[in-house]
């Protein structure tokens, strides 16, 4: 049996094979228990219900939430939804089914373009570093518009700089027609920066790389041709059939987005910087290295391949950085070209040079290990909570307050979390400088047990305490064909489960702009417009949260009837 070395390094052949092998094996994480977690409000709930309203109304061209206009985003992750619940029906399967493929995707063709740029074992390598990568995967198995757009921008700049190896060689133009393809549908899943990114990212490789002479080669005329045809069509059509959608999507969802806090999530310039670190980890410790290695390199590497990956990185995570609106999923397009870089950098490692990942080596244990006793008191939460409250009787009030809104785990899953991160941090404390291999074996199967174990140990109890699914259900069972379901703020997962049009009332979020399209003021009620519903002769189901429900008791006339409740909701009716 040939040894791992001359496996990897069996230059020319394994395509297939790898790729199939990755496939079956990162699937795991990806799809496993992919249906068992019920849909959690606002993403889920919102990609989830406009494909089901699209599917129900026969309308692919104008998007509607809760049955009113919805222009944040383009159609692409909509229509892959509804596809795939005319295959499997209106399951939580389904619904995730797309955001995960587009996940593990991701992964093969960070395979294609790593070893088309250094090789098979550094292809592999990046593959495991993604696939590993807790953060990326978890986000995989939410359903976003994130992971979509990371797939194809991935496709997008790898058919690039692909292409672009073969500058002055005779060589077929469909790599550069793939990159405008997936540009095109970079476009159709979240908007303009389906070209910003890409183009800013060639304008920046070719200054700093004097490659000017790419353009000559890129089929720039037919290609954006292309991409013109595949893009523009629905932008046409909905505009045609919407006069309001172009302002409002193109300037207060992009210009107004990235300008001002208009959408509610301002956070610091260095937001990202600790997001890219835990979410990215545990290879987060080696990407200052593997950046430095990048820039230092820029006019040796072989057709600056690693210059390219650096700007492709940078450039995203800068951009995201400076803007006013910042959400976790928003750097995930910069984890193919740092795991590339990471995993070009530890083959360098395997080859006899350990002690440059020592120093991060070191950092990296300890912070795992550091996490793993974090773990190991959460496991005992309770019992330290009372001993530091009886050292400390001023903090007494506080703790238990703590105790009160932390994650509901268990102690087996936060034990069972934490044995992992141990093994991991001792395991890469004693292998530091020496022995790379065996760190980076012991990094990929923890860090693969983990993405197993979180969906099934920690999620569930977290996605039950914040869905509304067990009282979306019961409200459907309870309802007849009059029957007003009513929620305070927008719960997009109860129109998904009850599968009908809800009342709105309290602070309408993300249906604004539909709420003021035409008369729907018997679907958004003020307080006392509720209220005077409430008196009336149609029988109501209201899902509310316990605190909104100590607020609107004493105005509430009849009486109402607690129907049920979860660990966070209440399910009143007027009859």
């Amino acid at each position: 049996m040939r040894d791992l070395k001359g496996y990897v390094h069996d230059g020319g052949s394994g395509w297939l094979r790898d790729m199939v092998i990755l496939a079956i094996v990162l699937g795991i994480p990806f799809f496993q228990f992919l249906g068992g977690l019920p849909l959690i409000d606002p993403d889920e709930g919102r990609y989830a219900e406009i494909p089901r309203e699209m599917l129900e109304q026969g309308d692919f061209v104008t998007p509607t939430l809760n049955y009113v206009k919805y222009f944040e985003k383009p159609p692409l992750l909509y229509w892959l939804n509804a596809a795939s619940f005319k295959l499997s029906g209106l399951t939580e399967h389904a619904a995730r089914f797309p955001s995960a493929l587009c996940g593990l995707l991701t992964i093969l063709a960070t395979y294609i373009i790593a070893r088309r740029l250094y090789g098979r074992r550094t292809a592999l390598i990046a593959a495991l570093i993604l696939g590993t990568s807790a953060g990326f995967v978890l986000q995989s198995r939410i359903i976003l518009t994130d992971m979509l757009l990371t797939f194809c921008l991935t496709a997008a700049l790898g058919a690039f700089i692909i292409a672009s190896q073969r500058e002055g060689r005779r060589s077929t133009p469909l790599p550069w027609y793939v990159f405008y393809l997936f540009c095109a549908l970079a476009v159709l899943a979240k908007g303009l920066i389906g070209i910003v990114f890409p183009a800013g990212i060639i304008f920046f490789y070719l200054l700093l790389g004097g490659r000017w002479k790419l353009l000559g080669e890129m089929r720039i005329v037919t290609g954006l041709a292309l991409l013109l045809a595949i893009a523009a069509p629905w932008f046409v059509a909905v505009s045609l059939k919407n006069p309001e959608f172009a302002r409002f999507f193109f300037i207060h969802e992009h210009f107004e987005r990235f300008t001002s806090t208009v959408h509610g999530r301002y956070q610091p310039f260095w937001f990202f910087l600790p997001v890219l670190a835990a979410t990215m980890l545990p290879w987060s410790f080696f990407i200052p290295g593997a950046l430095r290695r990048a820039w230092r390199d820029r006019h040796h590497d072989d057709y600056q391949a690693g210059l390219y990956l650096l700007i492709w990185a940078v450039l995203i995570f800068l951009f995201f950085s400076k803007s006013d609106s910042k959400l976790v999923p928003y750097i995930l397009p910069i984890f193919p070209p740092l795991a590339i870089l990471i995993a070009n950098r530890i083959d360098g490692a395997l080859d006899g040079h350990g002690r440059e990942l020592k120093l991060a080596s070191l950092l990296l244990g300890m912070t795992l290990i550091i996490l793993g006793v974090m773990g190991l008191a959460y496991a005992r939460l309770p019992e330290l909570a009372d001993l530091l409250a009886e050292a400390m009787p001023r903090l007494s009030d506080p703790l238990h307050q703590f105790i009160n809104n932390a994650p509901p785990i268990s102690a087996a899953a936060a034990t069972a979390v934490a044995a992992l991160f141990l093994i991991q941090g001792i395991t890469t404390m004693v292998s530091a400088g020496r022995n790379p291999l065996r760190m980076v074996v012991a990094l990929c199967f923890c860090s693969f047990l983990l993405e197993i174990f979180i969906p099934r140990l920690i999620m569930v109890p977290i996605a039950q305490a914040e869905s509304p699914r067990s009282l979306a259900l019961q409200a459907r069972s309870l309802a007849g064909p009059h029957t007003r379901i009513v929620t305070f703020g927008p719960q997009q997962a109860v129109s998904w489960y009850t599968q009908r049009r809800i009342i709105v009332t309290g602070k309408l979020d993300e249906l604004e702009f539909g709420s003021k399209l035409g008369d729907q003021s018997a679907w958004f009620p003020d307080q006392q417009a509720l209220l005077r519903m409430w008196a009336g002769d149609t029988p109501m189901l209201i899902i509310l949260k316990k605190g909104e429900l100590d607020h609107l008791l004493p105005l509430l006339h009849p009486a109402p009837r607690m129907v049920g409740e979860s660990s966070r909701r209440r399910l009143i009716s007027n009859r």
